[in-house]
């Protein structure tokens, strides 16, 4: 194997996207553009070349108080990563990236790759790493959008989305990044009821919606991503009553989302969710990717209605120092503290 280059040759790496039929818009190089542009993150993306089978690892690194350098493969917060490769990633290929991975002098890497691609990532991980075991919600476009909304959409969707067009629910969609401010600002005022939800003090939610999802990040998405980054937006008399935004490459990804608590009784949601799915299967998409669902058994049921399948998974972390063990410690004790609800 010839020594990994980095960052990966951007020839190469859209090459290589547009050969992967698992390849989702995270890991594509206008995406690592996007999150790289306020300077947070630093493009330390990897080529690998095999035998002269070309993969490449999308990989960001975020710096710890300006020195610690941590890499990954993707940040949660930036969405879905892993290996591209031709075909798919094979167990072999794989081997070659945790092999890779653990020559590095790097104090964290992680990788938190495609939830259909788990084979092909668990019996490559060294028995160093800690498995942060994970569950993700995958829909099946094949047979075309008729076949899945009668097929694969549950009733409950489909009633769902028949009740907000009756009840003179208005969508549009956007590529242009005007909708993006707004959009961010149903996600904030959802904060408030995600924190009553798992009994966490507002003030802390808040922090940690501005620090993972900020408003600058969403607006380089937009840019770089053109109409690749599609943002949707349901109105109730002129109210927003649900927003989406979703990353529409080779396959699509229901990247973030959130509703009006009030207007929910319209179903907004479900219709935006029932257009975009249509969308995905006109541009050819061969999945739809629902996002990781934590262990949250309202949000399985509620991605399950629409035909999206549960698929368990897992993200690995490479550590120089006990940074995992560390986390859950403190997480474990400030959950017990606030009474924290998953």
């Amino acid at each position: 194997m010839s020594p990994a280059i980095s960052p990966a040759p951007r020839d190469a790496w859209r090459e290589v996207l547009q050969a992967d039929p698992y390849a989702l818009e995270t890991q594509s190089p206008d995406w690592t553009d996007a999150m790289c542009d306020g300077g947070a993150y630093e493009d330390v993306s990897r080529c690998y070349d095999v035998g002269g089978r070309v993969t490449i690892l999308p990989m960001l690194r975020r710096r710890v108080a300006g020195l610690v350098a941590c890499d990954a493969a993707n940040p949660l917060q930036c969405g879905a990563g892993g290996l591209l490769a031709p075909g798919g990633p094979t167990a072999a290929d794989t081997a070659t990236v945790f092999r890779d991975l653990a020559e590095r002098h790097v104090v964290l890497q992680t990788v938190w790759p495609n939830p259909l691609l788990a084979p092909q990532w668990a019996p490559s991980a060294p028995a160093s790493a800690t498995v942060v075991p994970r569950l993700g919600h995958m829909l099946d476009l094949d047979g075309g959008f008729d076949h899945v909304w009668r097929k694969r959409f549950k009733g409950s969707a489909r009633t769902g989305a028949r009740k907000a067009e009756r009840n003179g629910v208005e969508v549009e969609c956007d590529t242009t990044g005007r909708l993006v401010p707004e959009m961010h600002q149903m996600l904030e005022h959802a904060v408030v009821r995600w924190a009553r939800q798992q009994h966490e003090p507002l003030w802390l939610a808040v922090r940690r919606q501005k620090s993972r999802d900020p408003l600058e990040r969403f607006e380089a998405m937009a840019r770089h991503l053109g109409d690749r980054c599609r943002v949707w937006l349901a109105r109730v008399e002129g109210r927003p009553a649900a927003c989406m935004l979703v990353l529409l490459g080779a396959n699509a990804y229901d990247f973030r989302a959130a509703m009006t608590e009030d207007l929910r009784h319209y179903r907004a949601q479900d219709l935006i969710e029932r257009l975009s799915v249509e969308e995905a299967c006109k541009a050819g998409c061969r999945y739809y990717y629902m996002g990781d669902s934590g262990w949250s058994p309202s949000l399985s049921h509620y991605k399950e209605q629409f035909g999206a399948q549960p698929y368990r998974y897992a993200e690995y972390r490479l550590e120089r120092l006990p940074i995992s063990r560390v986390e859950r410690a403190v997480k474990s004790v400030v959950k017990r503290a606030i009474r924290f609800r998953d």
